[in-house]
């Protein structure tokens, strides 16, 4: 599910600055490569024991991720559910517990690296 309207598409931030913000908030920088970085958030819903993951897509506008001066811009926010035994199900339904908190999480993340 893509999360619409969170007025992150396109900010930017330099790598060491977005690492702080986002593991402040609880994000984990999981995949990455030289041009592209996800930056994860794991939620369970405690009604169904499902675990879902808020998703933000970054990509390198110039540098290399390895460099903490590279600057990044964002993409998408999505959620997925969490599959066995290593995949996410970007087509479930999203309890509405999980999507508020999602959508504090953006909330916060964009206000922190619009300041």
């Amino acid at each position: 599910m893509i999360i619409e309207a969170t007025g992150l598409k396109g900010l930017k931030s330099d790598l060491a600055h977005l690492d702080e913000v986002t593991t402040k908030l609880g994000f984990v920088r999981w995949q990455w490569e030289y041009t592209r970085a996800t930056y994860d958030f794991k939620m369970e819903d405690k009604a169904t024991k499902s675990v879902y993951f808020l998703r933000v897509n970054a990509r390198v506008e110039s540098g290399k991720l390895e460099s903490p001066y590279a600057i990044l811009f964002l993409e998408e926010a999505y959620i997925g559910r969490e599959t066995f035994p290593h995949g996410l199900d970007y087509n479930s339904p999203v309890p509405d517990s999980v999507l508020k908190i999602s959508n504090q999480k953006l909330a916060q993340l964009q206000q922190l690296l619009a300041d």
